[in-house]
Formats: structure tokens, sequence, C-alpha cells
């Protein structure tokens, strides 16, 4: 980094970083104002080195130890943690921080990993983290359910048909099954915000900075998951129709700023799939761009959920790969 290191603000509290509250914007643009003649912190758009830092799914739905998909890792603190340290690291940095960029998974109750897309042969949906096998659904054992049908203007067997096809196309990329969530995103509801503390600290920086956040959406497509904001799962059906898009934005912008910082939640799911695809992007442009990204490691965690699953292997061999790739793992305390 290359502008002072700032102190934090008196008004940040980490005790707070695991709740939610309303966050106090014009009291806060108040003092962005004056911290900003204090403390000599020039607006962003004059950056010599140009810095942009992109957090990945930083809701209360993952981040929030009592809502629906809050990412604990081994230790049970993980994304509360992460978060508290990430807010530090914002504020140490405000005049290093060109630009940022929050990614916003968002569901509605009718999408392709949420339990009311299938049924069995009773009518039953299955349950939270049930992994549905193209196998099992060849075989009868779940189905498309036929009452969705007329939402979506098709057939219900051409439904079961897509379903088919989307667990076999995830099962030929050797990612993981399509797996049912609970829950969660869901777009109107306070699972989908901002962590406050951490929408509090970006409010803070677009104040100080004079640099418009980049809030983007993800993930609302009903027929396929976006665990990357960069692209889908599956990108067509099995008539070749468009299920969602791949984003060239992100490899365009990584070419024009000096360096990308990544954080946020999950390590093992988000995060990892995210910066895959980058790196995808990456080696098809320009493979030295893999040298401008940052991966704060310690302001991310991998699922745990115990007795369940635990991806913190999965993760760390992510990590591994980047880090091969030429990606720089750091913390955020590091002098970088």
């Amino acid at each position: 980094m290359n502008a002072p290191v700032l102190p934090i603000p008196d008004f940040f509290d980490a005790a707070k970083v695991g709740t939610v509250w309303r966050i106090p914007y014009e009291a806060r643009a108040a003092q962005a104002r004056d911290w900003a003649h204090l403390h000599k912190v020039e607006p962003a758009s004059v950056d010599s080195t140009k810095t942009w830092l992109m957090l990945i799914d930083v809701q209360n739905t993952f981040c929030i130890p009592e809502f629906e998909l809050y990412v604990g890792g081994r230790s049970g603190r993980g994304a509360v943690e992460d978060n508290a340290r990430l807010c530090e690291f914002i504020y140490r940095n405000l005049g290093n921080i060109t630009h940022i960029t929050a990614t916003m998974d968002t569901h509605m109750t009718m999408q392709v990993f949420h339990a009311i897309f299938f049924v069995d042969k009773d009518e039953n949906h299955p349950v939270p983290y049930t992994d549905i096998h193209a196998s099992e659904l060849r075989d009868g054992k779940w189905m498309f359910n036929p009452a969705l049908a007329s939402q979506f203007d098709i057939a219900p067997e051409y439904g079961q048909q897509m379903m088919v096809h989307y667990a076999e196309e995830l099962e030929k990329k050797g990612k993981y099954a399509l797996t049912i969530w609970p829950y969660h995103a869901m777009l109107g509801g306070v699972g989908h915000a901002l962590v406050s503390s951490v929408g509090e600290a970006i409010f803070f920086h677009s104040v100080v900075r004079l640099a418009q956040t980049d809030i983007v959406i993800k993930g609302d497509t009903p027929f396929t998951e976006n665990y990357s904001v960069i692209g889908p799962e599956v990108l067509t059906g099995p008539m070749g129709e468009a299920l969602g898009t791949h984003d060239q934005k992100f490899i365009e912008q990584l070419q024009e700023f000096d360096r990308l910082i990544v954080a946020g939640q999950a390590k093992s799911h988000c995060v990892a799939w995210t910066v895959s695809d980058l790196l995808n992007d990456i080696n098809a442009t320009d493979p030295e761009l893999a040298k401008k990204v940052y991966l704060l490691e310690d302001c991310t965690s991998p699922v745990v959920v115990p007795g369940v699953v635990d991806h913190t292997d999965a993760a760390n061999a992510a990590y591994e790969r980047f880090a091969e790739a030429s990606m720089h793992i750091v913390k955020s305390t590091d002098d970088f």
C-alpha cells in the first residue's frame, strides 16, 4: 500500500460486527467529510496506484450466526471475525482503496437449489443439504416439481429433462453435486442485506474517497446456480437455451487496475469459484494479470456444518492452486 495507514474511527465497534443494526448514514457522511479533511485523504480519482477491493457476498445470510447459511468455519466464529478484520482493513486503508465492488447473492423462492424445485413420488421435497445426482433424476427418485411448470412456461417433462441435463453438466465439471440449500439470501429479506458493520465501512469509504460503491447482483436466475459472480455453473439448457451469461467486465476491469484485493464468503464456494473463473479469464487473456490479485486469507472462511459437511480442505486446496498461478495469499495486516 502507498498512502499512510489511517487510524480506525471511534464509531467502529468490533463487538457489533455479528449483529444487524441501522446505519446512521447522515452522521457517518458528516464524519467522513471531516475525516477526509483531518487526514488529508484525496479523492480516489487522483490515485496513481489504483486498487480494487472486491467483497464477495458479505451478507447477513452468510455472516450473522443466527441466519440461514452462516459461515462459521471450524471455529464457529469464522465470518464474524473475518468481517471485524475486514472492516479494520478498509478503515486503515481508506487512502489506498480506489474502488469497492460488493457482490450480493440474490435469490427467490423458485430456484434450482431450493427444495421446492423437486419432489419424490410421494410429493415430498428434499431436505436442506441433500445432494441430487443425475442418476437419481434419471431413475425418478427426484423429479422437477410439475406444479412449477406453468411458472416458467414449460412442460413438466421438459422441466425434468432440464434437471437431468443440469445435474449431468455439473458432474462433467467435477465440482460439487447439485445441492439443496436452505432458503437464503432472499431478495427483499433481512438476510439479503450487507452486514451492517461492513456496509457502514463501505459507505464511509465512498464519502471519504468520493467513490461510488459498485453493487453486483448474482444468483437470481431460476435454472442455474451462480456461486461465481463471473458466470453460472451451467450456461445452457438441453436445447441450447441460455441459462445465464459469463460476465467479461471483471477481467476487463482487472486490466484497468494495478491490484485487486478479494475477501468475503464463503472461501470454499462463492469466493473460490469467483477467483477460479477469474483465473480462467486471466489465463485466456494474459497470465501475468494473476500477479495483480491479492486474496485476504484472514477475511474469508469455508463452509463447515458440524456433522454434515466440512469444506475446509477443498478451500485450502483452491487457494494453493491460486498461489501456484502467481496470485498472492495475504493477511489484512500485511504490508503489501
